[in-house]
């Protein structure tokens, strides 16, 4: 993943090792000696992430940080600050002013790289929800629904040790109305997210009875916990199953022995940022479903990707970053309606998204531009990556008939798929694009069909 990545520092010295380290993992990396420059610089330059340290002169990192999150327009930028102080009193006031994660002096490379990993995949995900919501105002949909910055919130805890359980149940107690649900084991805890709507699941690496790695990894193949964020505990001599961890999917950790106040300052963390995500989410879908979903298929319609999609190349291109066009066609869908009337063809279109839907990424877009024939839009997806993700979103339609009714075996449904990725040259365009999938996929449909086409010159 491409990423611009801003580090201050007023010591040249720490700049270059930090950019040394970041640019062997192709990172883009700029840099800033005072907290005044990386204010300016951030809400110029737009960075993914922020490496901000903290003793620096005039403006410390904690002053540096409040001002760049007080910004609207820069307060979606996760910053990690980097810092000789140890005490957990400073790494909750850097949490509280707001930073994403503290990381302690000297830095371990494995947990430094796992957490902008992690950042940076988390922060893709809500810029695309941002993206979003910028398209429902040139829409001139309102914002209707209120943010709720502090409710009580519930919480699942799995930790097989009682004293660090009850310890950290009486912590959560803290949080204003928040309740706490303590299991012991990973079956439990899976059959808890099943019964219960979470706003935060604390993980303990260390269990007796099972890999709680393996926990994570279901929470985020289920598309129920898939946004439910995931607080890791861990043993100072962890880090490296705590890097699997981030690279999983989880959102956070704290290392043991826990200190209470650290545990709040990071559950709050992650909760504000669950319900920012929400409201998006839920302000996004209540606002634009009536105007720009297909009414049938739940998938956006073709007004929808008129208005966005010129922004999200805009956005895209400006950092040569890839955007991946997949055009889908319905083999024979006129003869499915001919044999078994409209009715059923309805059932296919509905059944098609919903499996196109389970083969893609959360941030991808998944539109009807058709009758039988629908578009994928796979942000920062080169050619390989949206083959591969044509083959099996084919492969799942095509392995699994579509029953009609509940006594009926079902109808065997084949698609074709045309792939091209954004070239951006000066004559590149969304359009183009589209034209270029669009001709992959005519070339599908007369080379034999249940097929994945790409075009040629797209990588």
């Amino acid at each position: 993943m491409s990423a611009r990545i801003l580090v201050v520092d007023d010591n040249p010295l720490n700049i270059k090792l930090l950019a040394a380290k970041l640019m062997r993992d192709y990172y883009i990396v700029i840099s800033a000696e005072s907290g005044e420059k990386a204010i300016e610089l951030t809400e110029k330059e737009k960075p993914d992430l922020i490496l901000l340290d903290i003793m620096m002169p005039e403006m410390d990192g904690f002053e540096t940080c409040k001002r760049i999150k007080a910004n609207e327009k820069t307060s979606h930028i996760p910053i990690v600050m980097v810092t000789a102080l140890s005490d957990v009193t400073d790494r909750v006031r850097g949490l509280e002013a707001g930073a994403d994660d503290f990381l302690t002096k000297p830095i371990n490379d494995m947990a430094l790289m796992a957490r902008v990993r992690s950042l940076l995949r988390l922060k893709m995900i809500m810029d695309e929800w941002r993206l979003r919501e910028a398209t429902a105002s040139q829409l001139t949909l309102p914002n209707s629904l209120e943010k709720d910055e502090d409710g009580p919130a519930r919480i699942l805890l799995l930790e097989d040790s009682p004293h660090d359980r009850d310890r950290i149940v009486n912590t959560i107690r803290k949080l204003t109305g928040s309740t706490a649900t303590a299991v012991e084991n990973m079956d439990d805890a899976v059959q808890e997210t099943k019964l219960g709507d979470y706003d935060l699941a604390i993980v303990s690496l260390d269990l007796q009875s099972g890999d709680s790695l393996f926990f994570c990894s279901q929470l985020r193949a289920d598309e129920a916990t898939r946004s439910l964020p995931i607080l890791l505990i861990a043993n100072e001599n962890e880090i490296d199953r705590v890097a699997k961890g981030l690279d999983l999917g989880a959102n956070d950790y704290v290392l043991r022995p826990l200190e209470s106040s650290e545990l709040l300052a990071r559950a709050r963390t992650q909760l504000r940022q669950k319900r920012h995500h929400d409201w998006l989410r839920k302000n996004y879908e209540q606002n634009m479903s009536l105007a720009l979903v297909d009414p049938l298929t739940g998938a956006y319609n073709r007004r929808y990707l008129d208005v966005h999609l010129p922004r999200m190349f805009a956005k895209y291109r400006s950092d040569n970053r890839p955007i991946a066009v997949l055009m889908l066609d319905i083999d024979f869908f006129k003869k499915i309606n001919d044999t078994y009337g409209h009715p059923s063809g309805d059932v296919v279109l509905k059944a098609i998204v919903a499996r196109i839907t389970q083969s893609v990424r959360p941030h991808d877009l998944v539109a009807r531009t058709g009758g039988e024939e629908f578009s994928v839009i796979m942000p920062e997806a080169d050619m390989q990556t949206a083959i591969n993700v044509g083959e099996r979103m084919r492969e799942k339609i095509s392995a699994t008939p579509i029953p009609i009714n509940d006594n009926d075996p079902g109808i065997t449904v084949t698609i074709s798929i045309g792939v091209a990725v954004t070239r951006y040259d000066k004559e590149d365009s969304i359009d183009s694009a589209f034209l270029r999938a669009d001709t992959a996929l005519y070339r599908a449909k007369q080379t034999g069909r249940n097929r994945v086409e790409s075009d040629a010159g797209g990588d």
